[in-house]
């Protein structure tokens, strides 16, 4: 019989790990009034949901877990600034 201490524990993580470049378009898209946030559903799942110029909030019609909705949340920031920033 194995001690309940050796039973390896599930550790969760506490957050995704982003980049510089991923920093550079968040920060972009908030200069520009394109918020893009998680947002939890229930203890484990999360929506990403959008709003564009101080509009309304759109949902992201898939429920991901919290790594899934993080990147989610990123890949959103980085299609807005590829779309919209003109340089």
């Amino acid at each position: 019989m194995a001690y309940p201490g050796n039973k390896k524990n599930k550790v969760k993580e506490l957050f995704y790990p982003y980049t510089r470049a991923d920093m550079k378009r968040a920060q972009w898209c908030l200069d520009k009034n394109i918020h893009i946030s998680a947002n939890p559903e229930s203890k484990f799942s999360y929506r990403v949901e959008i709003r564009l110029n101080k509009g309304e909030w759109k949902r992201d019609p898939g429920s991901y877990d919290f790594m899934e909705a993080n990147k989610k949340m990123y890949e959103y920031y980085k299609y807005y600034y590829d779309k919209y920033n003109k340089q």
